[in-house]
């Protein structure tokens, strides 16, 4: 099996399209076809199914993949153990998402910037369950969850730290300064992100819980819901991190509030996969960075 088939291969089954998949490779679509039947002729057997204008992976193909893909990781290992560089190199695909990305991962990001340049780091923006699909796909290495439960199918997790959450409202919201509970909360003006964060979505249970009817005024991004949240729209639910400044300012403030869900901020990665160097050390430098800068997870 000639590597260059199995990659073709690979990223075929990843995207599950010869079209995509050649865009990306940066080949002609029926040198992709070709590369994919000549691979088929060798093994003897059918690794795609061709359903029109769809495929899907055959049995011998889904047995197929995860041999192709340690492979080859284990090929690229191998190169950089040959070449003898010292220097940390390679592609690193991280699904990660806002709220990290802004107000968690800076300290991160500027460490493999300024230490090992030659790691060529590529951020994407995806959440829950986008991202975990990703990860088993295979189209990223790592991903940043933020999750109350720890354990995923189909992958391995580390726990970087607790992920505090606050409510937050405007000084003179009509809640700020008094005790309320949760049946206080039902009716409120809601603001808060798309839905798929993690901590909207657990909110909106909570509060359907005690039989409320839940509306949300959605904003695209955490500075637009901040925004929103201080010129007096209603109460958000936001990672702690992400409203520190405001409420140290005073232009936000915390609503004596505690959520009965927990948090945690992850790193993930799909089961059975071997992590190169270079990946491994950002594993290794989150967990330092990140939990260091939170305390214990």
């Amino acid at each position: 099996m000639e590597l260059r088939l199995l990659v073709t291969f690979d990223k075929v089954a990843t995207v599950l399209s010869f079209t995509q998949a050649a865009a990306e490779l940066k080949y002609a679509q029926s040198s992709v076809t070709s590369q994919v039947r000549a691979l088929e002729s060798s093994l003897g057997v059918e690794l795609f199914d061709r359903l029109g204008s769809r495929i899907r992976l055959t049995e011998a193909g889904e047995r197929l993949l995860p041999y192709a893909r340690q492979i080859i990781e284990l090929t690229e290992e191998a190169r950089a153990a040959v070449a003898g560089t010292e220097e940390p190199a390679g592609s690193l695909v991280v699904g990660t998402m806002e709220s990290l990305t802004s107000y968690r991962l800076p300290p991160l990001l500027e460490f493999f910037h300024h230490r090992f340049p030659k790691v060529r780091l590529s951020l994407r923006t995806t959440i829950g369950d986008e991202t975990r699909q990703a990860l088993r796909q295979g189209t990223y290495d790592l991903g940043f969850l933020m999750e109350e439960a720890t354990e995923h199918p189909g992958l391995e997790s580390v726990v970087l730290c607790v992920e505090p959450l606050a409510l937050v409202a405007a000084p003179r919201h009509a809640l700020a300064g008094r005790e309320f509970g949760t049946d206080d909360l039902v009716g409120q003006s809601l603001l808060a992100t798309e839905p798929g964060c993690a901590y909207r979505d657990l909110f909106e249970l909570e509060l359907k819980s005690h039989d409320g009817t839940v509306n949300f005024m959605e904003f695209g991004t955490i500075e637009a819901t901040k925004r929103a949240a201080a010129a007096g729209l209603g109460i958000s639910l936001l990672p702690e991190v992400t409203v520190a400044a405001e409420l140290a300012e005073g232009s936000l403030v915390r609503l004596p509030w505690e959520p009965p869900f927990t948090l945690r901020t992850q790193l993930a990665w799909r089961s059975g996969k071997r992590l190169p160097a270079h990946v491994r050390l950002f594993v290794e430098q989150a967990r330092k960075l990140v939990s260091e800068a939170d305390g214990p997870a």
